[in-house]
């Protein structure tokens, strides 16, 4: 699906604003409610907008800490790959799991109630997980920037 200057519109809109009316989306895309709607649909099931979601704040639902944990494995096979893919995603407390090019495998964003929280999800979920060669981790002290989603440009 080609994207044009309108669809922009709607999709930086949505991102920023996920619980705006048709009505003003439209109006800011400079268009009238029902063929916004149209094109609200066809990037939904174009795969363009995932889905919807309330942002909500850790720290309001209880979570003081956000760690990153930069994961080894032993072996690099596909089928081992996979399978720590499919173990951390089974892991409520990983919140985002990537797999990197360079010296680690994986760096996995983890959140918890405290210390002590973090470091038995470490020592029982992690760090024993299979093929896990080892685990370094960093403590996020401030978050300065936080956005969702991509740059969408005009």
């Amino acid at each position: 699906m080609a994207i044009d200057s309108i669809d922009r519109v709607i999709l930086r809109n949505l991102q920023s604003e996920g619980r705006i009316t048709n009505v003003e989306l439209a109006e800011r895309a400079g268009l009238t409610a029902p063929p916004c709607l149209r094109r609200v649909r066809a990037l939904e099931e174009a795969g363009a907008i995932r889905g919807y979601h309330a942002d909500l704040d850790p720290e309001a639902m209880g979570y003081a800490i956000t760690v990153f944990a930069m994961v080894s494995l032993k072996s690099q096979a596909e089928a081992d790959l996979r399978a720590f893919e499919e173990h951390v995603a089974a892991l409520p407390q990983v919140r985002e799991c990537h797999m990197l090019n360079g010296e680690i495998d994986f760096i996995l964003k983890v959140v918890a109630h405290d210390l002590q929280e973090f470091q038995r999800f470490l020592t029982s979920q992690l760090t024993p997980a299979p093929n896990v060669e080892h685990v370094k981790t960093s403590l996020t002290i401030r978050t300065s920037k936080l956005l969702p989603g991509v740059p969408v440009d005009a």
